[in-house]
């Protein structure tokens, strides 16, 4: 068994044929920070010119492939494959964690079979994903944004040029979850914010609506308020709508309602 300070093992399983090569880089520096990916292997035909991108890239990310050729219209042998290398390493007890890289939602149970042996699945796949095999995984990350990242000075900027989502999409769901927490004044921390997001919807990620930072994706949005105190973490709270409303607005109510209250 390895020691308590070793990285995460983690069986990396890649379908080549729901999968683009452009994210290899970005899958595996964030696979990298999930833990080791000491399995890597990739199903798909590889004599077949969709997925030539991939062998392009095997020796450079030590990946294994597994070839399955297309014998028969519709019938997917690399999927069956996979499950199969999937069920055999997660009898074998020897990892932490799967990676499946896939937008099929075919791998939906196989996905939920190895969370109910307590292991941990991370799902990467297009935001096409369906919802089924998203919420099968304990954290899904869309592999729009995992393609070349934007220059790293521009502090907001996340993947790509375009955020998959506008920020304001992400309102609704932060404030569930400041709403779902126990709090006497309404201020949460951040941190706990961040790590129930996780928990409720396993999609959720600052760079799908343009931000690396969950704290600039909830300063942007500027439904929240923000407290940071010196030395301290930061927190926050939904804005009321008293504080939303300007006050111009206040004042031009209250002039007609007096006149027509005092004759």
């Amino acid at each position: 068994m390895a020691s308590d300070t070793r990285s995460r093992r983690l069986a990396v399983l890649i379908d080549a044929d729901n999968a683009s090569a452009k994210i290899a880089d970005g899958l595996f520096e964030e696979i990298a920070k999930i833990g080791e990916a000491s399995v890597r292997r990739i199903y798909g035909d590889f004599s077949s010119s969709r997925s030539k991108a991939w062998a392009d890239l095997l020796s450079k990310h030590a990946i294994i492939p597994q070839q399955q050729f297309a014998y028969t219209t519709g019938k997917n042998a690399s999927d069956i494959t996979l499950v199969i290398d999937a069920m055999d390493l997660l009898h074998s007890g020897r990892f932490d964690g799967f990676c499946l890289v896939s937008s099929d939602s075919d791998f939906t149970r196989l996905a939920a079979r190895i969370r109910e042996q307590g292991i941990d699945v991370f799902g990467f796949g297009e935001q096409k994903t369906p919802e089924s095999f998203r919420q099968a995984c304990r954290r899904f990350i869309y592999t729009e944004n995992l393609l070349p990242s934007a220059p790293a000075n521009v502090p907001e900027a996340a993947a790509g040029t375009k955020p998959l989502q506008q920020p304001s999409a992400a309102v609704p769901i932060i404030r569930r979850v400041i709403a779902q927490m126990e709090s006497e004044d309404g201020w949460v921390p951040l941190g706990a914010v961040g790590t129930q997001l996780a928990n409720l919807a396993s999609d959720f990620d600052p760079r799908t609506f343009g931000f690396r930072k969950l704290s600039d994706l909830v300063r942007k949005t500027n439904a929240f308020d923000i407290e940071h105190p010196e030395g301290g973490s930061m927190r926050i709270r939904i804005k009321s709508p008293a504080n939303n409303r300007p006050s111009t607005k206040k004042s031009s109510r209250r002039g007609p309602s007096t006149e027509g209250t005092g004759g």
